[in-house]
């Protein structure tokens, strides 16, 4: 088959969270399965984009309502990535630094999109999925469905990929001019709430939904940001898979991002000449457990309570444990992690912002990683941490409870615990600084998790059987 992917992110393009990992990954897992996959997203202006070569493919003009532009699709030429990577630039809405985070967002992926569509209406053939990632190009199942210029290609299968259905997109009516001519009887497909919802639209119109964990497909049904009814409604066309790793970017015995390799038979020397520079960087004491986190600093991921965790661990645990944040989010909780640095007796550091190798020399010479996430649809911290031997520290959402099992349950590997609460996070710490004196436990711990497999292969098969079903 040939499949399409259209998203905001791709890795190593562009990538602000999850979604471009996956975008980067799962494409050249289905190519190396005999499949056809190809991804087209913006033409942002990244480091990437300037250090490669690429080759136009496709020039175009269209309108985004009144306004009329011309777009141009780009090639890489060299199919570094495994995979068909097109980018798409329109000038004055997709020429810029950043994916997200402008007044005009709802304009630029509307434009974005009609883009794709126009270019696929123009080709020879016709892809035989196209694969939609999150409300960013949520609106592309129904324009191809209900959009009068689209009609030559209308009959071509989508499937909708949620990642976050926590952001949904909305606009005013008053958008829906932006959209190209459509049949306003259809006008139920695009509503939800009086709004214009691209991720509703895109459950309504797609033809199957898949999200990146089976427990977060779950989750929805009750928690999905006022979408709950229509999850229970379009539950037959749903399945959840969980997201897979790139192993060859994520493994200890051969990432570039790192001066000491190792693999599951020397780990522990291995992991401790990461912690020996992680520590002598950001002066903790490395006779000490060292528990980092790494993510965005915002109340989804649990980090607003990450200060007064730190604080409360040093008063019932005692100053046992080192502390290492890595990440950027709001600006107060960045403050605050900022400002503790002077309390500091050797057990805590934090850097603000994103940090590619840093990352990953913290996963490969931590001994536990945090994530007392509010909300994880499926999360691939915790597998990147157990495929370096980190112990997961984490709370049952989503995909966390998909992949962690306490390790005193049978076979478990990580620290479990139910609420987003500084009493269940704290009580967590003190089982991590327990468990890193467990020297024998522990090395077994280690040794368990790094045989896991969470690479893509499985999942991929699962995305085929979706595609099959519906082609």
């Amino acid at each position: 088959m040939e499949i399409l992917h259209v998203s905001a992110e791709c890795y190593p393009v562009a990538k602000a969270g999850g979604l471009g990992d996956v975008v980067g990954a799962l494409p050249k897992y289905l190519n190396q399965l005999g499949h056809i996959a190809k991804v087209v997203m913006p033409m942002y202006r990244t480091k990437y984009l300037y250090n490669h070569e690429w080759e136009v493919v496709h020039k175009g003009r269209t309108n985004l309502g009144s306004w009329w532009f011309e777009f141009t699709v780009i090639k890489e030429a060299k199919n570094e990535n495994g995979f068909d990577l097109y980018l798409i630039d329109i000038n004055g809405l997709l020429d810029r630094e950043k994916v997200y985070g402008y007044d005009d967002d709802s304009e630029r992926f509307t434009a974005f999109q009609i883009a794709v569509l126009d270019w696929v209406s123009a080709w020879e053939h016709r892809p035989d999925v196209i694969h939609v990632h999150d409300h960013h190009t949520g609106l592309i199942p129904f324009m191809l469905k209900h959009c009068f210029k689209y009609r030559n290609i209308k009959s071509i299968p989508t499937v909708l990929t949620i990642h976050n259905a926590q952001y949904q997109g909305w606009m005013d009516w008053a958008d829906s001019k932006m959209i190209p001519a459509w049949d306003t009887w259809s006008w139920g497909m695009l509503d939800w709430a009086n709004k214009i919802n691209p991720l509703a639209s895109a459950i309504k119109c797609a033809d199957k939904v898949t999200t990146v964990s089976p427990s977060y497909l779950d989750e929805l049904k009750y928690m999905s940001n006022g979408l709950e009814d229509l999850f229970e409604y379009e539950k037959g066309k749903c399945v959840g898979i969980i997201n897979g790793i790139d192993a060859d970017v994520w493994d200890p015995a051969t990432d570039t991002y790192l001066q000491n390799h190792y693999s599951i038979k020397d780990a522990e020397a291995g992991k401790l000449k990461s912690k020996l520079d992680l520590c002598e960087t950001f002066n903790l004491d490395p006779e000490k457990p060292l528990i980092v986190f790494i993510g965005r600093l915002v109340g989804e991921k649990g980090a607003d309570l990450l200060p007064q965790v730190i604080g409360d661990s040093y008063y019932y645990v005692g100053r046992r444990m080192n502390f290492l944040v890595l990440g950027s989010g709001f600006p107060e909780v960045e403050a605050e992690l900022s400002a503790m640095k002077a309390l500091s007796q050797r057990d805590y550091n934090a850097y603000i912002g994103y940090n590619e190798t840093l990352s990953h020399l913290m996963y490969a010479g931590a001994d536990f990683l945090l994530m007392p996430s509010r909300v994880e649809p499926c999360g691939l911290n915790q597998m990147y941490s157990m495929r370096y031997g980190t112990v997961p520290m984490v709370r049952r959402i989503g995909g966390l409870k998909d992949t962690v099992i306490d390790y005193g349950e049978p076979d478990g590997y990580g620290i479990c615990y139910n609420y987003t609460a500084v009493g269940d996070i704290t009580h967590a710490v003190w089982r991590a600084v327990e468990l890193y004196h467990d020297k024998k436990n522990l090395s077994a711990i280690r040794k368990r998790m790094m045989a896991l497999d969470f690479s893509w292969e499985a999942s991929v098969k699962k995305y085929i059987d979706v595609y099959n079903s519906i082609v």
